[in-house]
């Protein structure tokens, strides 16, 4: 599987940004997809991920009730709609595709995009 994310840029504290998550292969419908984040100086941290079908979502409690996780199976993508950003949120974000066991965990993950930036200024 092979990733590509796009949709970063500076947004004002308030606005809102989607990103997208384009995969290549055949086995994009049978993982569970994830979203990560990795601020300057800081660890890589869970944002949110989506089930197979996208019938179930998991979301870091920072970002819960502001950020959505969807998944288009047809087009093999995986999006992150962010509202009420905050300059907290700034960040390099990461999709990844699930292997196994916690979804929350960076190790449990085989496949990495590049990382797309998210700037949010106050």
């Amino acid at each position: 599987v092979q990733l590509q994310a796009s949709g970063g840029g500076l947004v004002q504290a308030g606005g809102s940004l989607r990103l997208s998550c384009a995969a290549s292969g055949r086995t994009f419908s049978s993982r569970i997809m994830g979203w990560f984040r990795q601020a300057p100086g800081k660890e890589r941290e869970f944002v949110a991920a989506v089930s197979t079908s996208g019938g179930s979502t998991y979301y870091a409690d920072s970002v819960k009730g502001r950020f959505t996780i969807s998944r288009d199976n047809a087009k093999n993508t995986v999006y992150l709609q962010m509202n009420s950003l905050k300059p907290e949120d700034t960040a390099v974000y990461y999709c990844a595709a699930h292997q196994s066991g916690l979804v929350v965990l960076t190790a449990n993950y085989d496949y990495w995009g590049q990382g797309t930036l998210v700037t949010v200024s106050s």
